[in-house]
C-alpha cells in the first residue's frame, strides 16, 4: 500500500528484454531498498530484485507492459518512486495500492500563476469511478479531481509537485498511469451488485 507522496525520481539506465522487460534504475533511495521490497514506480508495485549503492532492478511480465506506460519506457526515462507505507506513517495522500487501472492520455495543459493544470480524457467506461474533489493517482501521484465532465476531468500541480514528480514532462498527447481511488471503486461495485439483486 502506498499514499501517493513520491519520495524521489529514478532514472532508468538499462532494459533488458526477456518475456518482459527487467528495468535497472538509478536513484537516490536505491542503496535503502532490500531484495523483495515492493516500491511503487509510476504507480506500478513492483518488486526489487537486485540492487547496488546506487541502482536497482524491477522485472515487469507482459500483462503489466499491456496495461502500463512502462510498454513505452526508454533509457533516460524518469520514474516516481515511493516505498510502501508503514503501519505508523501518516496517511497523509491516499489509499494507492499500485495497480494501475488503464492508461489515460493529457489532453490540454495549462499554467495559472503558480498552478499547472493538467487535463485528461476520461473514457467512459471509468466516468462512474471519479468524483469531484475525490483522489487519482497520477503516475502514482496523489492528487485531487478540480474539475470533472463527461469524457475528461483537470487535475491541478503546485511547484512542489512539479519540482520532485515526472509530472513536470506531462505535454498534450502524453500519456499516464491512473489508478482510481479504491473506496470509489467498492463503492462502485456494491451498487451494481445490489442494482442486479434488485432486477431479478
Amino acid at each position: 500500500m502506498f499514499t501517493g507522496l513520491i519520495e524521489c525520481t529514478g532514472t532508468i539506465v538499462e532494459i533488458k528484454k526477456n518475456e518482459g522487460i527487467i528495468l535497472t534504475i538509478e536513484s537516490p533511495i536505491s542503496s535503502e531498498l532490500s531484495i523483495g521490497q515492493s516500491v511503487s514506480h509510476d504507480g506500478i508495485c513492483l518488486t526489487i530484485i537486485e540492487k547496488g549503492s546506487d541502482w536497482h532492478k524491477v522485472e515487469l511480465i507482459k500483462p503489466t507492459l499491456e496495461k502500463t506506460i512502462a510498454r513505452y519506457y526508454t533509457v533516460g526515462t524518469r520514474v516516481n518512486l515511493e516505498r510502501s507505507l508503514k503501519v505508523t506513517d501518516r496517511l497523509e495522500g491516499h489509499i494507492v495500492q499500485g495497480h494501475v487501472d488503464t492508461v489515460l492520455e493529457c489532453i490540454e495543459v495549462k499554467q495559472e500563476a503558480n498552478t499547472r493544470w493538467l487535463t485528461f480524457h476520461l473514457p467512459v467506461e471509468f466516468s462512474h469511478l471519479v468524483v469531484p474533489e475525490g483522489s487519482i493517482a497520477i503516475n502514482g501521484v496523489s492528487l485531487t479531481v478540480a474539475k470533472l465532465g463527461k469524457d475528461f476531468f483537470s487535475v491541478g500541480l503546485i511547484p512542489h509537485t512539479l519540482e520532485v514528480t515526472n509530472l513536470s514532462c506531462v505535454e498534450k498527447s502524453t500519456l499516464v498511469n491512473c489508478e482510481f481511488d479504491i473506496i470509489g471503486r467498492y463503492v462502485a461495485r456494491m451498487l451494481r451488485v445490489f442494482s442486479e439483486g434488485q432486477n431479478r
